[in-house]
């Protein structure tokens, strides 16, 4: 393979290796210290990052407001405190080497308010900020404000046009790269469009080399972008290196980080990780945000997907074809069904599950009293993580709602993240991870079961392999 030249990123020559941040205390400050420490570009994750009491010991997120509003001031206090705690030791243990990166959402709870928080409180520990899930157009104000680079994520050069000429055109001193995450093959949430078939993936280079194209177009020649999702070895990538089409290229590791000494996930969890196979990730739409994500199929995915599929559409009185009534409830509450969906309720409820809840598409989903209830206490005790959510139908405007009837299909990501981040059973929560996860499975360097130090990763990775 070429050798690997050092990039000119966030003002300091580094290895073009970039560790991707993943939230909810998933990229915490040991794992990005240690990424920067080796030479590259760490990533700590700003999303309700872990904060610590007198003792060292995670403080947990507990919420005591009576009020989603309250509980929601609560949400950004422990966020603004997480963030400065992981800068803090990220700070440490980078040494002085590398460049750190804090990782945040758009479309989380309050975005402006927590960036602004955890910058007042982490001057010149970081240097620079990544911004995805959404189209994040204050970033670049609000980074600059600080004196920080930063670096939105996209998944196609029309996004970036949209972005450049709303606001970014006006900071683009601090521009310091811009990612291209692609969104067929990253873990996470991803940015697919309503015109891509999520089915049928496309070659990343045309749609990178597009994205140099109208980066040139703007004077943005000597600002990298960023390759995140699919990357595995870099030899696979040898034609992107030194070529004009593409222009000046780092390459962002998400998934292969999840497994090495200092990443803070279970033992479980990277025991698992170690045992995936072709397909065991894939793209859903079950996200409370509306965007698809990736994942590993468990029994919490398999559970939303089942439960989607005991849904039928149903009218308040008689109304076409549905002319079957159906009663629920305790008190017996009609709902009305074709006669095809009144035999498939039937079959649901003998099954056990004999609870209804409506969803906002004028359908109705067969649950049992169990998952009812859980459903439930998850919506009641929703705490405003997403600028909306609709799973809990919060949002963030001054109504406090998002207007529409809460969707059961969906889950309280808030609340299967911190539990998986923190020892959770991996079947039963959200386990997000890129598609090529599976190849832990096959990779030597992974042999018997071997888990690297961060800095024997990034050494590995660097040599093409």
């Amino acid at each position: 393979m070429k050798s690997l030249s050092s990039l000119r990123i966030s003002g300091a020559e580094v290895l073009p290796i970039v560790e991707g941040g993943k939230g909810i205390s998933v990229s915490n400050g040991e794992s990005s210290g240690a990424w920067a420490a080796a030479g590259g570009v760490g990533t700590f994750s700003g999303v309700n990052a872990d904060s610590y009491d007198e003792n060292g010991d995670v403080i947990p997120q507990i919420y005591h407001g009576k009020t989603r509003r309250q509980r929601h001031e609560e949400l950004i206090a422990y966020a603004i405190r997480g963030g400065i705690s992981q800068a803090r030791i990220a700070h440490d243990m980078a040494g002085g080497r590398g460049r750190l990166h804090m990782n945040v959402l758009w479309e989380m709870a309050a975005t402006e308010q927590i960036l602004h928080g955890i910058l007042e409180g982490t001057k010149g520990l970081i240097h620079g900020v990544t911004c995805g899930a959404g189209m994040p157009y204050r970033i670049a104000e609000i980074s600059a404000h600080y004196g920080l680079y930063y670096y939105p994520i996209v998944s196609s050069a029309r996004a970036f046009s949209a972005l450049w000429k709303r606001a970014y055109q006006k900071f683009s001193d601090l521009l310091g790269g811009v990612v291209y995450e692609d969104p067929w093959r990253a873990g996470g949430h991803n940015g697919l469009s309503n015109s891509e078939n999520p089915n049928i993936p496309e070659d990343p280079y045309p749609r990178v080399r597009d994205l140099r194209t109208l980066m040139n177009s703007v004077g943005l020649h000597h600002i990298p972008i960023i390759m995140a999702g699919g990357v595995w070895y870099l030899r696979e990538w040898e034609s992107w290196l030194d070529n004009p089409e593409i222009g000046p290229i780092a390459f962002q590791f998400g998934t292969r980080p999840l497994l090495t000494q200092e990443s803070p996930i279970s033992a479980q969890w990277k025991h698992r990780l170690l045992n995936l196979k072709p397909g065991d990730v894939y793209l859903n739409r079950f996200s409370p945000t509306g965007f698809y994500s990736s994942a590993v199929h468990n029994r919490f995915l398999e559970g939303l997907k089942t439960r989607s599929e005991r849904q039928v559409a149903f009218t308040s009185e008689p109304f076409g074809a549905h002319s079957v009534p159906f009663a629920h409830g305790a008190r017996g509450r009609l709902v009305y069904l074709t006669p095809e969906d009144k035999a498939k309720a039937d079959a649901y409820v003998a099954a056990g599950y004999t609870d209804i809840l409506k969803t906002p598409d004028s359908t109705v989903v067969f649950v049992t009293p169990a998952e009812s209830a859980t459903i439930h206490e998850d919506q009641i005790n929703c705490m405003g993580c997403l600028s909306a959510c609709a799973f809990s139908n919060w949002s963030q405007n001054e109504e406090g709602t998002t207007g529409k009837r809460a969707d059961p299909r969906s889950f309280c990501i808030q609340k299967t993240l911190q539990d998986i981040a923190h020892g959770g059973e991996t079947e039963d929560q959200l386990m997000f991870a890129g598609h090529n996860a599976y190849r832990f499975a096959s990779d030597p360097f992974y042999k018997n079961g071997l888990i690297p130090t961060v800095k024997q990763l990034v050494d590995r990775i660097a040599t093409g392999d």
